[in-house]
């Protein structure tokens, strides 16, 4: 069984969303970020990613960045651009990026039944990460980003969110990359009721993306809850967007590593090819199947496929095309031993295509990039059901989910 919870979500006025809404803070850097809310000031960036308004912040530890960001939340509520809903509810959310379509419950989860496996999870949290969005989600009593859930869909579910479609939205406007995104307000008592029933029977819930938000809440739930204890809050719950799983689906997320580890380009061959089959040219850059990888090296695109031998179908995780190239190549080949720390390796999510590997080799300096075929949800799932850990970065999701639409306010 499930708990999902109406809450009173902290929201843009009908007219001020399309402003507010902003891209996630962990998929921008600062200057990227600045760029975008230079000609915004209602941008949530102002909240979510608050040292771009701190010139002189020092990293995760000034206070001032959160102390800016809660006081630019109380800003943008006093000028009447957020507003409270009057209420519990649940909202319906609905992205559409070209063809692809996906429609979620935003609610409050709770944070004990993370605590008890029943919200899982597939990777594990960077320590710096995690402390940084404890800093902002406690000192601006808020959680100021949805954690991405999916869930093996139910037919009740489905059925409400087609009823609730049906009517006029609160929301619809399209986001700066071209993303649709809709919202409904789910405030009648009976629907609340039916939305909560129909979870019920969901056994788990699981993080497609937002471990880090996921942890840090349940660390100032923790926090909170020995400051004052015995206390029945909103500490106790963390603000989700839940999505059936057939909805979904995982983009690749490829790798570039900045040298070939004192090898010259023919013995680093020689050593991939211990492990996988090479081929060249590779006109279509990126794999079709599993155990297939692309890869950009000197100018050129090479298929690697792995060989039988070093194939672990029957694994969970060792299985995945993500521990292969770790296990097989980056680590023993590349010395990339702990990739969630090492930085001569980067990430590059497959929203950004190839032509992003292939910058990154040819202008910034890195030696080797490589294109991976993205695993499944059910591979994801499987994983999580295991109580195990993909290895880092296996998961990229688009569209992502903006912020500023809703905030889970704690106090």
């Amino acid at each position: 069984m499930s708990q999902v919870v109406p809450f009173r979500a902290l929201r843009p006025a009908k007219a001020f969303a399309g402003q507010v809404a902003a891209r996630p803070y962990d998929v921008l850097n600062v200057a990227e970020a600045r760029q975008l809310v230079k000609d915004n000031p209602l941008s949530f960036l102002h909240v979510e990613k608050s040292e771009i308004d701190v010139a002189d912040a020092t990293g995760v530890e000034d206070l001032r960045i959160y102390e800016r960001a809660k006081a630019n939340l109380q800003g943008l509520r006093s000028e009447g651009v957020l507003q409270q809903e009057s209420v519990p509810a649940f909202y319906l959310y609905r992205q559409k990026m070209g063809e692809r379509v996906q429609t979620g419950i935003v609610a409050a989860v709770s944070v004990a039944e993370y605590l008890a496996g029943q919200i899982r999870r597939h990777e594990w949290t960077r320590a710096d990460k995690e402390r940084e969005r404890t800093l902002h989600i406690d000192t601006v009593g808020a959680q100021t980003g949805p954690v991405f859930l999916t869930y093996r869909a139910q037919e009740a579910i489905t059925r409400l969110e087609a009823e609730v479609a049906a009517r006029p939205p609160e929301y619809d406007f399209i986001s700066e990359d071209g993303v649709a995104h809709t919202v409904w307000v789910i405030s009648d008592p009976a629907e609340v009721r039916e939305v909560a029933q129909g979870f019920a029977p969901v056994e788990a819930l699981y993080i497609a993306d937002g471990h880090h938000r996921a942890a840090a809440a349940t660390t100032v739930s923790r926090l909170r809850e020995e400051r004052h204890p015995g206390g029945e809050g909103e500490h106790n719950l963390m603000l989700a967007v839940l999505f059936p799983h057939h909805q979904l689906r995982i983009m690749d997320y490829n790798r570039a590593v900045r040298d070939l580890n004192g090898l010259s380009e023919a013995a680093f061959l020689a050593r991939v090819g211990e492990k996988f089959l090479i081929a060249e040219p590779f006109a279509e850059k990126t794999p079709a199947r599993a155990h297939e990888f692309g890869m950009y090296l000197g100018g050129k695109w090479h298929r690697l496929t792995a060989r039988d031998a070093i194939r672990r179908d029957e694994d969970a995780v060792a299985g995945l095309d993500v521990s292969l190239l770790q296990d097989q190549l980056l680590g023993p080949v590349l010395g990339i031993q702990d990739p969630r720390t090492d930085g001569r390796i980067g990430f590059v999510g497959g929203i950004r295509g190839m032509a992003e590997l292939e910058r990154l080799v040819d202008q910034e300096g890195f030696a080797v990039a490589f294109s991976l075929y993205p695993p499944t949800l059910d591979q994801m799932m499987a994983v999580a059901d295991l109580g195990q850990v993909m290895p880092p970065k296996s998961t990229w999701f688009e569209p992502k989910l903006l912020s500023g639409l809703f905030v889970h306010l704690l106090e």
